[in-house]
């Protein structure tokens, strides 16, 4: 028996991926000795207390084992991610700890408990598939090595075995474009800043927040070298880009003869050029660029290719799809016989009006089954999968998509993650089920949501949350407490019902100032009533007076409480609208005034969590720039996507807002302000104010602190659990008053 594995050589110098034949002994001493390393960087002081031993694979898919040796517990699996999982198990099941991205529970007993009988886990799951295009950047636009090895290390420990991976892909691109003839000048109005790669990897826009430094260029490749590395030592099988079509608009001068069509995303953005399938120079450049990627990062033979992704083709002809389809696949395969075409199922739901099932079936039927896998990317809001004969089948994944602009708020469809992807599972109609998925817009987060998903790797029935729930307030907060328990039942029926809205509701604080109720993008309808919310506050509160202190419940209970008043923005938005209404100077006066203070007041709830604060997003930009101008772009797009999302004109505006320490007293108190002074002057003068004026007026506010530089804090102030008592103090008898 033998085993391949992939060695990258140092990451200064080109990354040659050997496929070399190994003895399986070898190479379970490879895989042993990466899992010794993650249980170190989770749990040094207790690693020496684990041993790790390697076993072969199910029926072709992952397992693992735990039991007690003496004093020590056996991990076994059959590679790095198997092992981890089986870490997570013993952590969560016996220690009853967590790791999640927002608290982190590692308070062991006196002593590790005893496995009394081995346990023994087979997934049912081939696949277990992470990350969407927008969580590069609405998340992970500034991260470093530190960051991203802590997050695969999170990937292992919950079973993650396919990540998509990315970074790095505009290095690959110009070296491709570099040896085709094109000039950095023909580049420049081609790449993106950092904090947009996501659209432009998808062919939505070019050149925007650029133009981006080659130093950033050549930094990303280095950094996508390591992810590369460390998550095939851990057995995950990596999914890299493959060329759309997208290429730079300098294209039609060098090759005034190409079959280009123009495209436009429609959100402000200029033209894109997207090559015509057709044209003999797309299967070229998708060789080229295939060749190159694999040079330079290996290929574990899984590419991502997302055509017309919130673009429509310009044929809705059954047989024009099929042949385009065809032709994206033939790319992949003239430099890689292997390739298997993983494709995002999101164009499906979010233009059903164009793709009916005989357009659906033309784009999939065109390519082997075995050679394409469908995500389902948001099954838990509606399941493609049930309107499309489980893709015409094609291999697929079940994802929860769950989380849209990376918007703060709880949410979550908790009902239907437990029980969904095991219904599927145990569907006959459902085909070829292969995986379960992540495809979140944003993380750090809801941890709830992720640690419920994830749960389903390693079983093949619903999870039952009467009994999740229990375990999951142990785990997270250290005690078994009873009004905790009860506190997450109703959080499980008000935020995490999942009912009505398809994602979570912002707060009008992050509208730009109106009158109405909500804005384009921030929508404040809520699935449930807020005063149903206020006696897990309640509860949450009482802990916290009975010594409930985990950093875990630290985080909670500051999101609970910046939840309910968020929520109590609307009562008092229509207070001061009734006020203004009705010329009563006075009452405007109070209920703005309250209006402004309840946002401070947030604020400085914000300001004890670093999860919630602005300071360490930008300082994490700056921190990518090697000179004073680097970092100054880097900072703006950092400030513009959180908040005009483009220009001063961007329909995008509070598409990806945050309720964050910082954001909130520096951009959105200030902007309502404005809109107050505006509204004052109106009543003493008797005139109606001149909203459009304020609108022009704003725009340009707006696009002046998105050019601005100036740091925030980026450390925690402030003592989480006094200031939400402080605050429980002052706002609960007005919330039901």
């Amino acid at each position: 028996m033998f085993k391949q594995i992939r060695i990258p050589r140092a990451s200064n110098f080109i990354v040659l991926i050997l496929v070399i034949m190994l003895p399986v002994t070898i190479a379970a001493q490879l895989n042993t000795k990466a899992s010794y390393e993650l249980i170190k960087r989770v749990i040094p002081n207790y690693a020496a207390s684990f041993i790790v031993e390697d076993i072969p694979a199910e029926n072709g898919k992952d397992i693992f084992e735990v039991e007690s040796r003496g004093k020590n517990i056996v991990l076994r699996g059959n590679n790095g991610t198997s092992i981890a999982s089986a870490l997570y198990h013993y952590l969560t099941d016996y220690c009853h700890c967590q790791i999640t991205w927002n608290g982190t529970n590692l308070q062991f007993p006196s002593s590790l408990p005893v496995v009394k009988e081995k346990v023994h886990k087979a997934t049912p799951y081939t696949y277990r598939y992470y990350l969407n295009y927008c969580t590069f950047n609405y998340s992970m636009s500034w991260w470093n090595w530190d960051r991203w090895q802590k997050e695969i290390d999170w990937m292992a420990l919950h079973g993650i075995n396919m990540p998509l991976a990315i970074t790095g892909e505009e290095y690959t691109w110009y070296e491709v474009y570099k040896e085709m003839g094109f000039t950095d000048e023909d580049l420049k109005n081609f790449f993106c800043g950092p904090a947009y790669f996501g659209w432009f990897w998808m062919g939505n826009l070019d050149a925007w927040g650029g133009p981006l430094p080659l130093s950033w260029m050549k930094s990303h490749k280095v950094l996508q070298e390591k992810i590369l590395q460390r998550e095939r030592e851990l057995g995950m099988k990596p999914v890299l880009p493959a060329f759309t079509g997208h290429v730079p608009s300098a294209f039609k001068k060098k090759y005034p003869n190409a079959k280009l069509k123009a495209t436009n995303w429609t959100n402000g953005f200029s033209d894109t050029y997207i090559l015509d399938s057709e044209d003999p120079l797309f299967a070229e450049i998708g060789k080229r660029f295939l060749q190159k990627q694999t040079t330079l990062f290996g290929t574990d033979h899984l590419y991502s290719a997302d055509t017309f992704n919130e673009n429509e083709p310009p044929s809705d002809d059954p047989a024009f799809l099929s042949a385009l389809s065809a032709r994206i696949y033939e790319g992949m395969k003239q430099a890689d016989t292997a390739a298997t075409w993983v494709m995002q199922g999101w164009l499906f739901y979010s233009d059903r009006k164009f793709w009916k099932a005989p357009q659906i079936e033309a784009l999939l039927k065109a390519v082997p089954d075995n050679k394409m896998i469908l995500l389902d990317l948001a099954a838990e809001i509606e399941p493609v999968w049930k309107r499309t004969d489980a893709f015409y089948g094609k291999p697929w994944i079940w994802n929860m998509l769950h989380n849209f602009g990376g918007n703060v708020n709880l949410f979550g469809r908790m009902n239907g993650v437990a029980a969904g992807p095991a219904q599927a599972l145990n569907d006959n109609t459902s085909g070829k089920l292969w995986g379960i998925g992540l495809t979140m817009e944003a993380i750090e987060q809801n941890p709830v949501m992720y640690e419920l998903m994830t749960q389903h790797t390693w079983q093949t029935t619903p999870i039952e949350l009467n009994t999740w729930i229990p375990q999951y307030v142990l785990n997270r907060y250290r005690t078994a407490n009873k009004d905790l328990v009860n506190a997450w039942q109703i959080l499980r029926q008000t935020v995490y019902n999942g009912a009505v809205i398809r994602d979570g509701a912002e707060s009008i604080i992050t509208g730009r100032p109106t009158f109405d109720s909500t804005t384009v993008w921030t929508r404040t309808k809520l699935n449930y009533a807020p005063n149903d919310l206020l006696p897990a506050w309640d509860l949450f509160i009482q802990s916290a007076a009975k010594g409930v202190n985990s950093d875990g419940f630290q985080y909670d209970l500051v999101d609970v409480t910046r939840q309910v008043l968020a929520n109590y923005a609307a009562p008092l938005q229509k207070k001061w609208v009734a006020a203004f209404n009705e010329k009563d100077s006075l009452a405007f006066n109070k209920y703005s005034l309250a209006f402004l203070q309840l946002i401070s007041d947030m604020d400085q709830l914000l300001a004890t969590r670093k999860d919630f604060m602005l300071g360490p997003w930008l300082a994490a930009a700056r921190s990518n720039g090697t000179t004073p101008g680097e970092k100054a772009l880097y900072e703006q797009n950092a400030r513009d996507l959180i908040t005009l999302w483009g220009d001063a004109n961007s329909p995008l505006h509070e598409y990806s807002n945050r309720q964050w320490s910082g954001l909130l007293n520096d951009f959105y108190k200030p902007r309502w302000q404005q809109f107050f002074t505006l509204l004052h002057q109106s009543l003493r003068t008797g005139s109606a104010p001149d909203l459009k004026q304020f609108e022009e007026s704003i725009r340009k506010w707006e696009w002046k602190w998105v050019n601005t530089q100036n740091a925030y804090p980026a450390m925690p102030t402030g003592n989480s659990l006094q200031v939400a008592q402080m605050l429980y103090k002052k706002y609960r008898g007005k919330l039901t008053s």
